[in-house]
């Protein structure tokens, strides 16, 4: 079943490379030449009527923030309108994938960090650099948008990945609150005692066996390194894995996290669907930036904690996401000229607060942190707690995108459903990257 399922990806894969090479692309996911520059096919910005499609992923306040921006935008520049695209993080990559593939990719695209270093190596981002201004942003958040030693997609904030608790049901149940600091041994402990003040049809937590970023966090603080290395090569560590599995695997006996069926049914931040804010679990992972949107859902309910350590961090400071052009826009001059307005414009930072994270732009960060709200500042406190020792976050190497977003979800389904055991699931992980290995 594995193998057919990686025969389809790469078919997949195949047929989306052979389009972007009829468009003049060019290369595979093996190419490690330097992208083409597609400068020349652009067409110089200027007063004639432009529509710019832009596609991007986030909660209803994300959504709200971005369409302000762009009325903005079209106020100052009465010639450009946009048609946006937008949608729940659920099924994201799929969609943008397939236009991709038909030579319809939206002309500015929201990338999660992870995949931008595919969609770069397969020269399916226009170039964004001199045009977009990046002199007020750390480099080291510069770094996953680069390819061959150019800028093809910018990051548009800075987060902390750790996780968030609904404080006030916990207090109710008369369940201790995790603090910043505390361990995975705490973590579990925690999960353990839970068990005997949780009603009927309340969990502590996501069955999180088999989620990628989750057990990247528990490799990490026991000083293992990163999942993928960046020469691509599988990192998993066999002894830590089974740690962490048969850990989960004690939970889900004992009923401290949700049954397959529930486990599967969660989707983030929708009201009814999401498992915390419907009153099912009580700890989930999240971002930093994301406690706005945890908290428009449920007002003063939730808190944010560290991510749990060992002997190191098992949190980090990322980039929370990419804006790039599409290489095949015909309209990449106005796209950059844009997206140069939405990363580095004062009011634009206004409107856009800590939606994406802390603004990469050093100047709005700071006009923005002087300002903030109580909400926002939840968040901050959550990333200011994280940098003290928090690990460097990598995409690591390109390639690995369908390993991440397809292997891991089902080898995660497997266990959830107690079809195979934590050894098998090792196991069929490590038989799933010689796929994608370099």
């Amino acid at each position: 079943m594995l193998k057919w399922k990686r025969s389809l990806t790469v078919l997949v894969a195949t047929a989306l490379m052979g389009s972007l090479a009829a468009c003049g692309g060019g290369g595979d996911t093996k190419n490690t030449s330097e992208p083409t520059s597609t400068t020349a096919a652009t067409t110089v910005a200027s007063n004639e009527p432009v529509k710019l499609r832009i596609m991007w992923w986030g909660a209803q306040e994300r959504h709200e923030a971005t369409l302000a921006a762009l009325d903005l935008y079209t106020k100052n520049n009465p010639n450009v309108t946009f048609e946006p695209e937008y949608s729940g993080m659920d099924g994201y990559l799929d969609k943008l994938s397939t236009q991709a593939a038909a030579n319809n990719a939206p002309d500015i695209i929201q990338l999660d960090p992870g995949w931008t270093p595919d969609w770069a190596a397969r020269n399916q981002l226009a170039e964004l650099t001199p045009e977009v201004d990046v002199s007020k942003i750390d480099p080291k958040l510069l770094a996953g948008g680069q390819s061959a030693g150019k800028q093809y997609a910018v990051p548009l904030g800075s987060v902390a990945f750790g996780m968030i608790y609904d404080k006030a049901a916990m207090d109710k149940l008369g369940i201790a609150n995790p603090a910043n600091g505390w361990s995975w041994d705490d973590f579990f402990a925690l999960a353990k005692e839970s068990k005997a003040k949780l009603p009927s049809g309340q969990y502590f937590t996501k069955d999180y066996a088999g989620d990628y970023f989750a057990y990247s966090a528990f490799q990490y603080s026991k000083g293992k390194g990163t999942v993928i290395t960046e020469d691509g090569k599988f990192n998993i560590d066999q002894a830590t894995f089974l740690e962490w599995t048969t850990n989960f695997e004690e939970l889900r006996n004992a009923e401290i996290v949700p049954p397959a069926d529930v486990n599967s049914s969660d989707k983030e931040f929708d009201p009814q669907m999401d498992l915390m804010a419907a009153g099912k679990i009580l700890l989930r992972l999240s971002f930093s930036n994301n406690y706005g949107s945890w908290d428009s859902l449920k007002p003063g309910a939730y808190a944010l904690v560290t991510m749990p350590r060992a002997t190191e961090s098992g949190g980090w400071l990322k980039p929370s996401m990419y804006l790039a052009v599409s290489a095949g826009s015909k309209k990449i001059d106005e796209a950059r000229k844009f997206i140069n307005w939405f990363v580095n414009d004062p009011e634009a930072g206004k409107i856009l607060k800590t939606l994406r994270g802390l603004p990469v732009n050093k100047d709005n960060a700071t006009a923005l942190e002087s300002s903030m709200s109580d909400t926002d500042k939840v968040g901050m406190a959550l990333l200011r707690a994280t940098e003290k020792d928090g690990q460097t976050w990598t995409a690591g190497a390109g390639g690995w995108t369908n390993y991440i977003d397809k292997d891991w979800p089902y080898v995660r389904d497997q266990l959830s459903f107690k079809k195979i055991t934590p050894q098998q699931a090792f196991d069929q992980l490590k038989e799933a990257s010689t796929a994608y290995e370099k």
